[in-house]
């Protein structure tokens, strides 16, 4: 039985269905049950409930510490033996008091579970904001000039954790988890432009903070000012260490979503 916290994001929406499709038992933990369809083999949860392992994912924030340790204590108490944290690439594994991450691992690291750190780098699905520019026919904003990144497909990140859950061969390693090939905002523009058939277009914008949510704003901009300058230019093997093949293409994922990108709601 996996427990699987943010049940309907991203990354654990996919965590669930690729844990259902090899018949393991899930309990999806969410604020509202209404959101998930049934299926065979799926609990659906408000609270922290008894299970074998654990995935373990705060919402970005400065809130995420807090939830992640207060998931880890009762998932602890519920009698929890393995514990998957997804953090994000980069994270220090000293503390740092503007990363939102590392306290969420050093707890974990703590807990006396066997565990295992996730930290990917951007997802593809982040290009999905393009949409509405993309339909509108207007330029795509950039904040992140030239900078490239190893930019991997959420569903080979839950690959990645679906195989840390159910097996006992990943405790106590950190992966950082990339895509193959390292790509500059331009870039994955011009490859989704060929895949939609449709001349797409960029346009540099400097990085602000009025650009991002309040809440997350100072750490947006650091992170862009990040990439803009290179520094998260990382691919990694991890991916296929875990899963014996390469991860996927952002291209190959660009062809899977091509319909997303002109739906409506």
């Amino acid at each position: 039985m996996i427990l699987v916290t943010g049940a309907t994001g991203t990354i654990g929406s996919a965590l669930v269905g690729q844990l259902l499709a090899r018949d393991v038992e899930v309990i999806a933990l969410t604020r509202d049950p209404s959101t998930i369809e049934p299926r065979p083999g799926l609990t659906v949860t408000t609270e922290i409930r008894k299970a074998d392992a654990v995935f373990l994912l705060a919402p970005p924030g400065p809130a995420g510490p807090d939830i992640d340790r207060a998931y880890l204590r009762r998932a602890v108490e519920a009698g929890a033996e393995r514990v998957v944290k997804l953090s994000a690439i980069g994270t220090p594994d000293e503390p740092d008091p503007k990363n939102w991450h590392q306290p969420g691992e050093q707890a974990v690291r703590e807990s006396g579970l066997a565990w295992t750190i996730l930290r990917p780098t951007t997802f593809a699905t982040n290009s999905l904001a393009w949409a509405a520019d993309i339909r509108a026919g207007r330029p795509i904003p950039n904040v992140f000039g030239a900078g490239r990144q190893g930019v991997i497909d959420p569903a080979d990140i839950a690959a990645v954790a679906a195989e840390a859950l159910t097996t006992t061969e990943h405790g106590g390693r950190v992966y950082t988890l990339t895509g193959p090939e390292l790509l500059s905002v331009p870039e994955q523009v011009a490859q989704l432009g060929e895949v939609l058939r449709t001349t797409l277009t960029t346009v540099d914008v400097p990085p602000t903070k009025d650009l991002f949510p309040a809440a997350i704003a100072e750490v947006a901009l650091a992170g862009a000012k990040l990439v803009r300058e290179g520094g998260n230019a990382i691919v990694t093997d991890d991916v296929e260490r875990v899963l014996g093949r390469r991860p996927g293409t952002y291209r190959a994922w660009a062809e899977e979503n091509r319909t997303r990108f002109y739906a409506t709601s």
